[in-house]
């Protein structure tokens, strides 16, 4: 099941109450295509919930959370039923005679994106939500510079842009919604109409960073998530997605990495990174952390410069930059790259299969690559 050609999520109403067994076992979930980018509301990127109207039940903070919301049915606390995820107080109507929330009445959430950039698609999860989640969600986004605090955001002069309109979800259900929004945002606004419980919120997108920053470091890693780096394709991802291969610090086990399964055609495996831009690049590191009995035996490195019109998904314009070279198990491999060459693309090669935790590739962007990403980047959103 997929979500419809507007983009809207397909799940509505709700689910049927908890009986026991697997509470995954009638939970509703759909195929959405985006979810292949990287969650650029990632916890493990720096992202947070900086701020809510409410969240008497359950924390804020759990919607960021990575992997599934965990469901305890005998786990409650002095407030009641202990969830794993958002959750805000029954909303109720002024009087007696109006009992019901008004139409525009909802709770909000402010969400600080780990890393900045465009977004693709989200994924708003009422998972163990059954019967007390939102009728219907919004989400808008912002971008300003710095490290706002939420009095800033919801200053008058921000302007917000709307990426989900309001729309109807359905509970216990990975509700999905397409945005088709081309801005940089830093900030999102979640809002749940009238009131009820979210598991997870997932932002999957592409990522633009700060053009000024990383300017001012000068030399920094082309292909970190955080800094714009961005997996373009590979060749294998069964045991675990190649956009772990960029992600912040060292990797604490195996499913942290990029790991293939085993290699029975003779064949090996690969990945193609998009870097922050075109650069000049100085070295590598090729880290097998954590993989110890299934680290690759070698890895080869090749670089293309899109700017001169080479595709990066044929076979032209490739050229190595280090030959095939033995990997150790659970090891950080630091190998200079001399001759200061310039690239836009790498593609990393292991023979024959195995898992990598991260690759660090340090340079400069060129002038030509700034001015690029500062126009991409665009305005600060205030009135």
């Amino acid at each position: 099941m997929s979500q419809d050609a507007s983009g809207t999520s397909p799940f509505t109403g709700a689910a049927n109450p908890y009986t026991g067994g697997d509470p995954y076992a009638d939970y509703r979930t759909a195929d959405h295509p985006f979810t292949a980018l990287p969650d650029l509301a990632d916890r493990r990127l720096g992202a947070s919930v900086i701020a809510a109207d409410d969240e008497f039940f359950a924390e804020r903070e759990n919607l960021l959370t990575p992997g599934p919301a965990r469901f305890d049915p005998e786990l409650f606390g002095h407030k009641g039923k202990i969830m794993d995820g958002w959750e805000t107080r029954r909303r109720r109507g002024a009087s007696a005679d109006a009992p019901h929330p008004a139409d525009d009445d909802h709770d909000w959430a402010l969400i600080r994106l780990g890393v900045p950039g465009i977004v693709r698609g989200v994924v708003v999860d009422t998972a163990h939500f059954r019967g007390n989640h939102p009728l219907a969600v919004g989400l808008e986004g912002t971008s300003l510079p710095g490290t706002p605090s939420p009095a800033d955001l919801l200053a008058d002069d921000v302007q917000w842009t709307v990426l989900v309109p309001r729309a109807p979800v359905g509970g216990h259900a990975a509700n999905g919604f397409r945005v088709d929004a081309p801005e940089r945002f830093t900030h999102l606004r979640l809002n749940q109409y009238p009131d009820g419980g979210i598991a997870r919120l997932r932002v999957h997108g592409e990522a633009v960073p700060d053009a000024a920053w990383l300017a001012a470091l000068g030399v920094f890693d082309l292909a970190a998530l955080e800094n714009g780096g961005h997996v373009e394709d590979c060749s294998d991802r069964f045991y675990s997605s190649p956009f772990h291969s960029i992600h912040p610090g060292r990797s604490r086990a195996m499913g942290e990495g990029w790991e293939t399964r085993r290699r029975r055609d003779g064949g090996h495996d690969w990945v193609r990174y998009r870097l922050t831009g075109q650069a000049v690049l100085r070295a590598v590191e090729i880290d097998t952390g954590c993989y110890k009995g299934n680290a690759p035996g070698w890895a080869s490195l090749f670089a293309l410069d899109a700017t001169t019109g080479a595709d990066p998904a044929g076979t032209d314009g490739w050229r190595e930059l280090l030959p095939r070279t033995p990997l150790l198990p659970d090891t950080v491999h630091r190998l200079p790259l001399p001759g200061a060459p310039t690239a836009t693309h790498l593609r990393l090669d292991i023979h024959p299969d195995g898992g990598v935790a991260r690759l660090r590739v340090h340079g400069s962007l060129t002038d030509e690559a700034v001015r690029r990403l500062e126009l991409r980047a665009g305005p600060e959103r205030r009135g």
